[in-house]
């Protein structure tokens, strides 16, 4: 009878373990799921996360040929008497627009006796407010040009390379302004329309 007991007992053991491993993996693949779920949600990827919230309340990118509510209306004339822009069909999606600040930036190179002196224009992909936002903070943006200016070595500004660094700290520079003033940088670009170290 104890051997009749003992197949028994045996027979019980084997038909459980089953079910518990059934009851493991359902266990860690619902865990699995509520987390990789968790994670879509949280990079916005799905249910409207964190990250789409900042896209929608900043300005927005403006196709070519759409038009934009933010466009600076043009100076000194009526609407209608400027010619409307022609845009081409390649290159990138996106109308851009520009602003060129109106005086151009002087300023002692880094551990040097040298001055640059640059004029400075920048771009955006972005509506109007950006270019509102660039001229309502123009002077907070010329002092963080300048001092990333005075901050950038001799040996930087004699290079390609080196220059073309200098413009990403100057676009940089100027979205941190408009970060900390607004809410939302949006200037994609930095260009020099002149150069000069003396």
């Amino acid at each position: 009878m104890s051997k009749e007991k003992t197949d028994k007992d045996e027979g019980a053991k084997k038909a459980k373990s089953p079910m518990m491993l059934i009851i493991i993996v359902a266990v860690v693949m619902l865990a699995l799921g509520g987390g990789g779920a968790f994670a879509l949600v949280k990079m916005g990827i799905i249910g409207g996360g964190g990250a789409k919230v900042h896209e929608e309340s900043g300005p927005k990118l403006v196709l070519k040929g759409q038009i934009d509510p933010y466009a600076p209306k043009a100076e000194g004339g009526k609407e209608g008497d400027a010619t409307p822009e022609v845009e081409g069909e390649g290159g990138s999606p996106y109308k851009t627009s520009y602003y060129n600040f109106t005086e151009d930036f002087t300023a002692n190179l880094k551990d040097s006796t040298s001055l640059i002196q640059v004029s400075l224009a920048c771009s955006t992909h972005r509506d109007g407010r950006v270019l509102m936002w660039l001229k309502k903070h123009e002077l907070a943006v010329r002092s963080s040009l300048l001092g990333v200016l005075a901050d950038t070595p001799e040996a930087d500004v004699q290079t390609i390379p080196g220059k073309e660094k200098l413009q990403k700290r100057l676009t940089d520079a100027i979205n941190q302004v408009l970060i900390k003033e607004e809410g939302y940088g949006g200037v994609d670009d930095v260009y020099f329309k002149t150069f000069l170290v003396q």
